[in-house]
């Protein structure tokens, strides 16, 4: 006998043999057995409230039911039940049925519950938020609210969950393909064809599927160091050993890579805005970058963070746009232009890929929903995509000068960094303390510490998102972000 396992209600569908079909818990009736029956049905329920499977009020069906469901006498299950609420198991409460009643945890499972590793803490305290400072995400006041609620609703009654017998494309729909090809060749000089994208739910979703299509398990991976957290660790869980190679003015230090990892077989780098340090990877380390590929026949993951959100200027051509579609694979995002709970990206696979991408996709990764995919590409299609990125640039701008304003009125040291400014603390200082009374104040900086690898270079400072620093606000925030590092200062003498 089944029992669902989603909600607390384990009476039958109807009052007759109709159970939920997807629970672990069954009832095995053995009538060979010296046990009784109504013993087993007792023990089978018993075991099931002390482990937890039922946890306090969840409904049992009624005896007559159950009794009927199991093909035995209604007194047997009363019976069972009887014995149950003598044992404070279960009481029974007229028309809402009889219920599990509250008990002590099972202490044998509490034993073999494991706490989140230190990986998905340190990504939950990333991630808390919405708050002033916060990094990867859009402006807290400015979101495309009703106009891309209006193309959702279209698309909704047009791909609603009853308008096709069919399953959706896995490699995504192809009005959004054409309209990612037709921006990537505007805004980031990137040519390709529609067929060459795909559509993923978000950037690691994205770096996912390229990890699965290479299949480089064992294999060497050059890694920026400071870098993506998310992105160290999927090399990780892939099977690849990830190797640090130290960001400098030019970005990704090529030369570093060749001399420690000559026989890397792939390298993921940001090489537009380069996460976090937000300096951009030149045009000579780019060429070294796509020789050292052609001649180790290695490849490049591009991770197109921030795309063309660059405001000091036009953005930098895509990497892959220098490649001829031969090494360079690249993953975009619409978490930053548009949205994060899109959870939304793409991938544009060289030609000779795009096969292996279609088996892999369609196999494990499908795209996600056809109504966000739909859209996000009407709302592309009628120039809201491109005015929000204009304007999106106009406001962060602002914002940026208004933060800078501030932090010189601190006399604090600083340096842009992408979409983010980045106070510089001394050696020593405890940047993730900090961030972590910031954060009860409503502040989300990010340390800096924490986005290195290697402790040979790690140094603490403080990431300052221009995004989420309103201009109304920026002040405020500032003062109490300041009076906490004060604090810390007169903690750690040493460090002032």
């Amino acid at each position: 006998m089944k029992y669902s396992d989603a909600h607390p209600v384990l009476g039958p569908v109807h009052d007759g043999v109709e159970f939920a079909a997807n629970s672990p818990l069954q009832i095995h009736l053995d009538r060979a057995a010296k046990l009784s029956l109504s013993e087993q049905i007792r023990s089978s329920i018993a075991r099931a409230i002390e482990s937890g499977l039922l946890p306090p009020g969840s409904r049992l069906p009624s005896w007559q039911s159950l009794a009927t469901y199991l093909g035995v006498a209604r007194g047997t299950v009363q019976t069972a039940y009887e014995r149950l609420t003598d044992a404070q198991m279960i009481e029974a409460f007229g028309a809402k049925g009889t219920l599990v009643t509250a008990r002590p945890g099972p202490a044998v499972n509490r034993a073999e519950e494991r706490p989140p590793s230190a990986f998905v803490r340190t990504y939950q305290e990333m991630r808390t938020g919405p708050a002033v400072f916060q990094l990867g995400v859009p402006a807290l006041d400015d979101t495309p609210g009703k106009v891309f609620a209006r193309a959702r609703s279209s698309n909704l009654l047009k791909t609603g969950p009853f308008s096709s017998v069919v399953y959706p494309d896995p490699l995504g729909e192809r009005r959004l393909r054409q309209e990612i090809a037709g921006h990537l060749a505007i805004s980031r000089n990137l040519h390709c064809l529609p067929e060459q994208v795909f559509i993923t739910s978000g950037y690691t979703a994205g770096l996912g599927l390229v990890l699965r299509v290479l299949g480089l398990e064992g294999r060497k991976a050059w890694m920026e160091d400071p870098g993506y957290l998310l992105t160290r660790k999927g090399l990780e869980l892939a099977g690849m050993r990830p190797i640090s190679v130290p960001v400098d003015d030019e970005g990704l230090d090529v030369d570093h890579g060749i001399t420690h990892a000559h026989d890397a077989a792939l390298a993921v780098v940001t090489p537009g805005q380069q996460a976090p340090l937000g300096t951009t990877l030149s045009l000579r380390r780019r060429l070294q970058l796509l020789q050292w590929a052609a001649a180790s026949d290695a490849w490049i993951v591009e991770d197109d963070y921030l795309g063309e959100l660059q405001l000091g200027g036009r953005a930098a051509p895509a990497l892959a746009s220098l490649d001829e579609g031969k090494r360079v694979i690249h993953v975009g995002t619409f978490s930053k232009t548009i949205s994060p709970s899109l959870r939304l990206g793409f991938v544009v696979a060289p030609l000779r890929l795009v096969a292996a991408f279609a088996e892999v996709a369609t196999a494990l990764a499908p795209a996600p929903s056809p109504v966000v995919q739909l859209t996000t590409a009407q709302f592309m299609r009628e120039g809201h995509y491109v005015r929000r990125v204009r304007r999106l640039k106009r406001l962060y701008s602002a914002q940026r000068d208004a933060l800078c304003e501030q932090l010189d009125r601190h006399d604090a040291a600083w340096t842009s960094a992408g979409l983010a400014l980045l106070v510089p603390l001394p050696d020593g200082a405890l940047d993730v303390e900090i961030v972590r009374e910031a954060i009860t104040m409503g502040m989300a900086p990010s340390p800096l510490s924490r986005w290195f690898a290697s402790l040979a270079w790690t140094r603490p400072g403080l990431l300052l998102g221009v995004a989420t620093a309103p201009e109304t606000q920026v002040e405020a925030s500032c003062r109490r972000l300041f009076e906490i590092i004060d604090r810390y200062r007169e903690r750690a003498p040493r460090l002032t």
